[in-house]
């Protein structure tokens, strides 16, 4: 190695030890997060499915006027589809009907139309609204024209409606998908053909250099006592200043761990840091599913807290799984809604909050 190469390595080294540095998030500061955002009370089961051939999946939360709505994911066997719900107090929930539903034309994503509502109000304790752009109020989703329960290939695509999104409509839906696993510029960790779910956020001060930022969980390979296997699931970002032409960002997911799940995150912005919520399974203990956290300054470089879960199972109602986040705070109280399953495989919306208001009566259809 020449001398300037020399140099020149140890000026980017130099550099890129400062960034890591000012990025870092404290231990001091990851716990205040912790303090702020856990949910020890358990309320239970907020939504259920209408019989036990359906189940209930990652819901998205915002607000306008007076009320708050739900858009979450029904699974019927044949595929999913994305419908909305309505409250005023969120706890007591009303199904207002579909949003994405199935197809029939031969499209990529007839059968699998998985929606996330995207440009929410990410600040902790805002107001929880919906931003527009380019007149379009946007929802990603993952969609694909296989029949069943994430069959192969599922790619993120976008949706898009003129009236807000509190309001019962069908979306429509660009031609094509935005992300696939067949993209030239695939990452090693998503190479799977699934492509899961998505957060879209705006990002006002471009820290990435692109006005939007998409998070999304994706299949990819791995190594595992030296052989691949599919249990290996990752956040990555993809970038884009048009919500429609996406590019991905970094060679490298965000935020991973070394076997299971590692996906569908949310974020919200809690003072001067992102706070990423997301769900693991099958790597603490190599079983079962957790709600956890990771902190950012910038968006890119993620902290990951090493401390308790913030949701895992205990209940009946969620005795198999307890995952998939979506955390809001509301006049003082944090309310933690996540999918719950039973040991029936009975999927439903539940909540959990940080402070004590009483218990649900609400249970799955079957009784159990």
């Amino acid at each position: 190695m020449n001398r300037f190469k020399i140099i020149l390595f140890l000026v980017l080294s130099t550099f890129s030890v400062q960034a890591q540095v000012a990025n870092s998030v404290s231990q001091a500061e990851m716990e205040k997060i912790y303090q702020e955002v856990k949910t020890p009370f358990k309320y239970g089961l907020v939504m259920v499915p209408e019989d036990k051939d359906h189940k209930m999946d990652c819901p998205t939360i915002f607000k306008k006027g007076k009320y708050w709505y739900m858009t979450y994911l029904i699974f019927s066997g044949r595929g999913y589809e994305t419908w909305l719900s309505k409250s005023k107090d969120l706890l007591h929930w009303e199904n207002q009907g579909k949003l994405l539903s199935f197809g029939d034309n031969g499209l990529w994503d007839d059968n699998q139309k998985a929606g996330y509502n995207a440009l929410l109000d990410i600040k902790w304790g805002g107001d929880y609204g919906v931003n527009q752009f380019d007149g379009k109020y946007w929802m990603s989703y993952f969609g694909g024209k296989e029949k069943g329960y994430e069959v192969e290939p599922l790619s993120i695509g976008m949706a898009y409606a003129k009236n807000h999104p509190s309001i019962m409509q069908e979306w429509s839906r660009l031609d094509k998908p935005v992300l696939t696993s067949a993209d030239e510029d695939v990452r090693w960790w998503e190479n799977r053909n699934k492509l899961f779910k998505s957060t879209v956020i705006e990002d006002p001060k471009r820290l990435t250099g692109h006005r939007f930022i998409m998070y999304y969980n994706a299949v990819g390979d791995s190594l595992a006592n030296n052989k691949k296997t599919r249990w290996y699931e990752r956040i990555g970002m993809a970038v884009s200043d048009d919500m429609v032409h996406w590019q991905r960002f970094n060679k490298n997911p965000v935020v991973h761990h070394p076997v299971g799940i590692t996906g569908d995150a949310i974020i919200q912005k809690i003072d001067a840091n992102y706070v990423m919520f997301y769900f693991g399974a099958f790597w603490q203990d190599r079983k079962g599913s957790f709600n956890r956290f990771a902190v950012s300054k910038d968006l890119v470089n993620w902290t990951d807290w090493t401390g308790d879960n913030l949701i895992e199972s205990s209940e009946k109602y969620d005795e198999l799984y307890a995952h998939k986040s979506f955390i809001l705070k509301h006049k003082g109280i944090v309310y933690h809604f996540y999918c719950a399953v039973n040991k029936q495989d009975q999927r439903g919306i539940a909540v959990a909050t940080s402070k004590d208001l009483g218990k649900s009566k609400v249970n799955f259809v079957s009784g159990n």
